[in-house]
């Protein structure tokens, strides 16, 4: 993607509108169309002036006796001493006794009439292909963004609120939709109005059309400084929605637990301070650009009595016609309305533009580094795995892992066991290429995973996280998302081998039942449960279980520990553990500290050697007994006085 930063309102209006030229064809029939709709709305006011011009001229005709010519009648006005009246008839040009030629008058109303109806029609076929146009620049946006997704780095959505996020991908960019829609055709439309009354107005009085256009920059000049304030106030407007988002997002996915510890006074306190910032920047944001239009309003008004008062001095004079002072006062609304509208459409220009800087920021963000071309494959995976002085840090002045290095052979289970923040997870995540390293090196059969594709590699590799997550759909989904080209058979195979089977058959729609997003209608060993079902069913080369027993019971956790161990038998494994009892039998356990491995034995040999791993053990195993001694309050501990 373009490494360009859109943070000011013209770089990001230009960006956005960049995005629909693939469709270069389709907008320029949306300006032809326009153009013809536009001219034909605006000659129509222009041949509605020759229709008053014709009941003027009747009404005039009517006065003035039959049988006298024009001119006669002119002269009879001037001895009169009216000889404003004269140049009126000869402007008007009446015919002396004839009134209204209702013939020629019902002629010009009916082709005005079929003028506007094309005009209109042209203006709806505009409409509906400018429609269509915005809505696939908007799912060719949706799908950039999506793609974007998938390209980022896990570093990037752990600095990421995730309603933010959310709020980037639904709300911004839907409000880009609504606002190029809504905007696109007014503007385009106003723009080339604009152009066409200006021409008839020089057309039919340049001294009229001066006075007129004086209100251009005056209008403009307000526009640009309401603009100038409101639009800080929007970007303002859409941050503060997505902190919103980001809050009701977490508040609601824990609301377990925000009940559990009574935080939801805090949780209300929280939303209601986020809730009022959004709502004074919101406030802000509309309540600016909204005076664009009574100011331009304001203008308009003024410019409609300056242009009426002159014309009817023009027609008294005789100067110009009844029917083009109609015309012109006409084209003055056309011209001061486009003006108006393309005001009013500022403040959803300036959501639109904010939304799309929020959405650009996204589309900017750094990526993964890209698979290499050509990549490497591993042909007869057998799931040895090497750690070369392996170096990682997340952040540059806090190490982490420093010159790590260790083997995995192939079939062996290798446990991972150290106290919390020791990098046990980020071991087994570096071997996933969720993150590159600072130095070193990881191989997979000898192969540097950094020449492999990231798909190919993962492939190779089932995980078991202590997060469980499902997604929506039945049990039988969640479990064949491990392998998607799984037969009945093996899917009800892998359930029973890690025995989901045993309760889903206790479930009134058994493998058909659906499990909501959340997960909430299974318990939390149960999801676990259809976790490992699926690893198990995607037969990986690889296995890393990240403390895969944690939300089941006792009995639950010794059957499946059978069944981990013949998932097992014939991959390389790592397991994660924290309870020792689970990874007694492992080949090598690995006892990490700081990022370092400070031990590396069997079980049994780290016990003897009586070390980290055997502290760990003993805080585990032996537990101090306690006495509470209820007379006086005091805790008493076996082989210890009682603390008083």
């Amino acid at each position: 993607m373009p490494a360009e930063k859109s943070m000011t309102f013209v770089p990001s209006a230009k960006r956005l509108l960049r995005r629909l030229s693939p469709y270069r064809g389709k907008l320029v029939l949306i300006i032809l169309l326009a153009l013809a709709s536009v001219a034909l709305s605006v000659i129509g006011p222009k041949i509605l002036g020759h229709a008053t011009d014709v009941i003027f001229r009747g009404v005039l005709g009517r006065r003035l006796p039959e049988g006298v010519s024009l001119d006669q009648a002119a002269d009879a006005a001037r001895a009169s001493g009216q000889n404003n009246f004269a140049d009126l008839l000869l402007k008007s040009k009446p015919i002396p006794g004839v009134g209204i030629d209702f013939h020629q008058l019902a002629r010009i109303l009916l082709i005005v009439l079929g003028i506007y109806v094309v005009a209109s029609v042209l203006s709806w076929l505009q409409g509906w292909v400018l429609n269509g146009v915005v809505q696939s620049a908007i799912r060719k946006l949706r799908a950039d963004v999506e793609d974007k997704l998938n390209r980022l780095p896990l570093p990037y959505f752990d600095q990421q609120p995730r309603g933010e996020l959310l709020s980037r991908v639904t709300n911004d960019i839907d409000n880009i939709s609504q606002s190029l829609s809504q905007t696109l055709s007014q503007v385009l439309t106003s723009l080339l109005t604009v152009i066409g009354v200006v021409t008839l107005m020089f057309v039919i009085s340049p001294l009229l059309a001066v006075v007129a256009l004086v209100a251009v920059p005056l209008s403009f000049l307000i526009t640009a400084q309401i603009g100038k304030r409101s639009q800080k106030k929007f970007i303002a407007q859409w941050q503060h929605t997505g902190r919103l988002n980001a809050h009701i997002e977490e508040a609601f996915t824990g609301h377990e637990l925000v009940k559990v510890f009574g935080r939801q006074r805090e949780v209300e306190a929280e939303f209601e301070a986020r809730n009022d910032q959004l709502f004074k920047a919101a406030f802000g944001a509309q309540f600016i650009s909204g005076i664009i239009m009574p100011a331009m309003f304001f203008v308009g008004n003024l410019s409609y009595a300056v242009i009426a008062v002159l014309g009817g001095l023009r027609v008294a004079s005789g100067t110009m016609t009844l029917g083009d002072v109609q015309a012109f006062i006409q084209y003055s609304r056309q011209f001061t309305q486009p003006l108006t509208q393309l005001a009013s459409m500022a403040n959803l220009l300036q959501s639109g533009v904010a939304s799309a800087e929020r959405v650009f920021d996204l589309l900017d963000a750094d990526e993964q580094v890209p698979d290499p071309s050509p990549a490497v494959e591993v042909r007869q995976p057998h799931g040895r795995v090497e750690f070369e002085h392996v170096s990682f840090r997340y952040h540059p002045d806090t190490p982490l892992i420093d010159d790590l290095s260790l083997v995995a052979e192939p079939g062996h289970t290798v446990a991972i066991v150290g106290p919390t923040g020791a990098g046990k997870t980020t071991l087994v995540n570096l071997v996933m290429r969720f993150y590159e390293l600072d130095g070193g090196r990881i191989t997979l059969d000898g192969v540097d995973i950094t020449t492999m594709k990231r798909e190919t590699l993962r492939g190779e590799i089932g995980m078991v996280l202590q997060d469980t997550w499902l997604f929506g759909g039945t049990i039988r989904d969640n479990i064949a998302y491990g392998n998607p080209s799984a037969s009945e058979a093996e899917i009800h195979a892998a359930a029973e081998a890690t025995f989901v089977d045993r309760f889903v058959r206790s479930l009134p729609d058994g493998y058909d039942t659906v499990i909501d997003e959340e997960g909430s209608n299974v318990s939390a060993g149960e999801r676990q449960l259809i976790t490992i079902a699926r690893a198990f069913l995607a037969d990986p080369s690889l296995l890393i279980l990240d403390e895969a027993t944690s939300s089941v019971d006792t009995r639950t956790e010794a059957l499946l520990q059978r069944a981990m161990a013949a998932l097992r038998s014939d991959r390389t494994s790592f397991v994660i553990a924290h309870r020792l009892s689970t990874i007694r039998d492992a080949h090598l356990i690995l006892v990490m500290e700081r990022g370092r491995i400070v031990e590396q034995g069997t079980h049994s040999e780290l016990l003897e050697a009586g070390g980290a791993y055997r502290r760990l053990h003993d805080a585990q195993f032996t537990q101090a007994a306690v006495d509470l001694d209820s007379s006086d309050g005091g805790i008493a501990l076996a082989g210890a006085p009682a603390q008083r």
